[in-house]
């Protein structure tokens, strides 16, 4: 597999990799052994997005990934905040799913009985992937501790964090991580801030020019990139990687609805939203008709409890293939998205070419 002369940056020395190419992380179930694999396979750095994994399946999952490609993968856990519900009390849930049951009405599902949640343990977590010995462990809405990142250089696992502004990529640096990802305001799925709000995430280019003209760490891209000319306009901008997450969510490799991914191709995906609705913490999808419903509302419970409150609600949704009541995460280049490269691999070989394309010409 030959490089190309604008590959070589300190990310793909970094990741041993070909391409500086990321497939983003996805949460909630929707990443992939045969996703990650698939890129990994054609020379980018595959992710697997384990964080609502129990420490058992997320270590049978990263020996499945090891067993499916021989090339760098990279895990992503996120770092649990200070203010994160550990649970849910009887009363929350009996006012939330009271709050939602016109929902549950109008799609014939009755009312979910009270039982105890939890999320898998942080800690636990991450000894599976010290174990393990992924290549890169990525984690964003935070950072772990010291030692956890100490331990990850002893083991020769890169360690990258992602940044929405400033102060975010400059507290990664110092905490010591390898690579910063430039989150910017446009991207799919959560927002991975920590220090400031969410909605006062940076966009993409202006945070990765910011980012890159501070730090003395490569820096990735992320957000509103989906070909050769967001790849090449992030580079100009001092970026030794791109990150793309909605363009790898919409080939079949994914595990996102088949309603979902449909939505990624559809004229409604041109209009992208921050959120609460769906899991209490912002993140950007398509507007739908419960996330319009709730676009005011004041009184959502904070993540995971709205989460867990919404989960049946859209287990329904992707079972009759019905958007109004899914998360349709997101970013904001998904109007770029082309149907001929719904194969993770052949997108990543197409991205490779059309960023070779654009410089050239530029050139």
């Amino acid at each position: 597999m030959t490089k190309t002369h604008w590959a070589r940056t300190r990310v793909s020395e970094l990741f041993d990799t070909p391409y500086p190419i990321v497939q983003g992380p996805f949460g909630g179930g929707v990443s992939t052994v045969a996703l990650a694999a698939a890129v990994s396979d054609a020379g980018g750095l595959g992710s697997f997005g384990g964080h609502h994994l129990p420490p058992e399946r997320l270590d049978a999952t990263l020996r499945e990934l090891a067993a499916a490609t021989g090339r760098p993968f990279a895990v992503n856990l996120w770092v649990p905040t200070e203010d994160q519900p550990r649970g849910i009390d009887p009363e929350t849930f009996r006012a939330g799913t009271a709050r939602l049951q016109p929902w549950y009405d109008a799609l014939g599902l009755p009312l979910p009985e009270y039982q105890p949640q939890a999320l898998p343990d942080f800690d636990s977590q991450v000894e599976v992937v010290l174990e393990r010995r992924p290549r890169v462990f990525s984690f964003v809405f935070g950072i772990p501790d010291p030692k956890v990142l100490a331990e990850c250089r002893r083991r020769g696992i890169v360690t990258v964090g992602a940044a929405t502004n400033l102060d975010e990529g400059r507290a990664l640096e110092a905490a010591g991580v390898d690579v910063v990802v430039a989150s910017g305001i446009e991207a799919g799925g959560h927002r991975p801030s920590f220090l400031r709000p969410a909605p006062d995430s940076v966009s993409t280019g202006p945070l990765t020019a910011q980012l890159t003209s501070v730090l003395s760490v490569p820096v990735i891209a992320a957000g509103g990139l989906a070909d050769g000319r967001g790849i090449a306009a992030a580079f100009a901008l001092g970026a030794e990687g791109a990150q793309l997450g909605t363009a790898f969510l919409a080939t079949e490799q994914s595990a996102a609805p088949a309603v979902h991914r449909e939505m990624l191709f559809s004229d409604r995906a041109r209009h992208t939203t921050l959120t609460r609705a769906f899991s209490g913490r912002h993140g950007r999808g398509i507007r739908n008709e419960f996330l319009d419903a709730l676009a005011d509302a004041s009184d959502i419970p904070p993540y995971p409890q709205q989460l867990w409150l919404t989960a049946p609600l859209r287990a329904a949704g992707a079972e009759r293939g019905d958007p109004e009541v899914l998360f349709l995460y997101a970013g904001q280049g998904a109007p770029l998205l082309r149907r001929e490269h719904t194969d993770a691999g052949q997108l990543l070989r197409f991205l490779v070419a059309d960023t070779d394309r654009v410089l050239t010409n530029l050139a």
